[in-house]
């Protein structure tokens, strides 16, 4: 199982809502882990997506909150946007979508470290693959996602010490 991170601003329009809500459904689908930064909009809206279809949700909070109501898991890291280089370094792929600053400091962050990051209607610059629909980025993400190193490596859960 892969992890697939998908960033974007918590005041997301309706439009990034629904992508996003499409985008953690297929991610569920495709039996992968759904990462991101635990708040609302794009990242409640995945959450719900993927807590609906049977996915495994996981958040790393900026706070020491709880998160949104879809996580599974709550990491609460009490770093403020410094989290965001654990989201996408917890990332096999990233899934932008839309977003502001915050969104494109992930971005960054996942290029410099050769993480691939799949857009919709995101920032349109060098490395970042532009993507036509939720099921176009989540297909591309995990594809780029199972070619990972780390993606078939032992993780907790997956057997004896």
């Amino acid at each position: 199982m892969g992890q697939i991170a998908i960033i974007g601003a918590a005041d997301a329009t309706e439009e990034e809502y629904r992508v996003a809500l499409m985008a953690g459904c297929l991610i569920a689908g495709q039996h992968e882990t759904l990462i991101c930064g635990g708040l609302g909009g794009v990242m409640e809206a995945a959450c719900r997506g993927a807590s609906e279809n049977g996915g495994v949700t996981v958040g790393i909070v900026s706070g020491t909150g709880n998160g949104n109501e879809y996580l599974h898991i709550a990491i609460r890291t009490g770093l403020g946007h410094a989290r965001n280089v654990l989201v996408v370094q917890s990332a096999d792929a990233v899934i932008a979508i839309g977003g502001s600053h915050g969104t494109l400091s992930e971005i960054a962050i996942a290029l410099k470290l050769g993480i691939p990051v799949f857009g919709l209607k995101t920032w349109d610059i060098p490395g970042v693959v532009s993507c036509i629909a939720p099921e176009d980025a989540v297909i591309r993400a995990v594809s780029a996602a199972r070619r990972s190193p780390l993606y078939n490596t032992r993780r907790a859960g997956s057997g004896s010490p």
